[in-house]
């Protein structure tokens, strides 16, 4: 995990959490925080345990600590955050196909038909991270009651 570590510590990363902390100080919805990343990257670690599936545990961390990181740049957060990617993956030393495949798996992020196991993995850890069960702004949430969680659930 040197290199995830390595995305966390660089200041281009920490300067995106820091406008997001700053965005969102009010926000009382989900935040995009490093617990919401991590919580991401745990589940996802799961599914993929459980699944048997072929995706590198280090590289999922990677697209989960930087899936939401694109938010408040002025256009969608899937777009600038696999730019974000794109720029500060091999700078911690993840070679171009790994910086490829987590900005496909982050610039999929939203959508959930069509995509690869990772990208399909990292839409499913980031929608279950939520406890919409126990929001005590649920009744203010833009989500549709379909798209939440109304269980516990990995």
């Amino acid at each position: 995990m040197d290199r995830v570590n390595e995305i966390y510590l660089h200041p281009i990363y920490q300067g995106r959490i820091k406008k997001i902390a700053y965005a969102e100080r009010n926000r009382k919805f989900c935040r995009h925080d490093l617990t919401h990343s991590l919580d991401v990257a745990r589940i996802g670690r799961i599914i993929i345990l459980e699944d048997g599936l072929d995706i590198d545990i280090e590289l999922f961390y990677a697209a989960a600590l930087l899936h939401d990181a694109g938010r408040y740049s002025g256009i969608p957060h899937n777009e600038s955050g696999a730019a974000l990617a794109a720029e500060l993956m091999p700078l911690c030393g993840f070679s171009d196909s790994e910086t490829q495949l987590v900005c496909q798996a982050i610039r999929e992020h939203r959508v959930d038909e069509n995509a690869s196991d990772f990208s399909r993995v990292l839409y499913t850890a980031d929608k279950r991270s939520r406890n919409c069960f126990c929001c005590t702004a649920a009744d203010e949430c833009y989500w549709s009651n379909e798209k939440r969680n109304h269980t516990i659930n990995i």
